[in-house]
């Protein structure tokens, strides 16, 4: 991949060359999130293109587009948390004050196409 591309799907070889088309392709849908609790960067969302193919983008590609609060310590496995970030398949919004929670907000990104 050169400078100027920024995501080439793996299946069929279509090319993003910006983050911005990538993000606003009506061909591109979010199937699932892998989630890292050790570096939260380093999760992956996973999509799908039309060609059938599925390709894994870090958490930290998009990180930025997030503005909102981001809590320091993680909620996993206490009351607060409803384990959203342990299915994969589950996109949905996190209310928890979790360290982890910012990262469900930028999913939102892509559900809303």
């Amino acid at each position: 991949m050169s400078d100027k591309e920024f995501k080439i799907c793996p299946c069929c070889g279509f090319k993003w060359n910006t983050r911005e088309e990538f993000i606003e392709d009506k061909n591109i849908s979010i199937v699932g999130y892998q989630v890292s609790f050790k570096l939260l960067g380093e999760g992956a969302f996973l999509f799908n293109h039309s060609c059938k193919g599925t390709m894994a983008l870090k958490v930290r590609t998009f990180a930025d587009l997030y503005k909102g609060s981001i809590y320091k310590k993680r909620a996993t496995g206490t009351d607060e948390c409803p384990g959203y970030c342990l299915y994969q398949e589950i996109l949905d919004s996190c209310q928890a004050e979790c360290e982890c929670a910012y990262v469900r907000e930028i999913l939102k990104l892509f559900k809303k196409k």
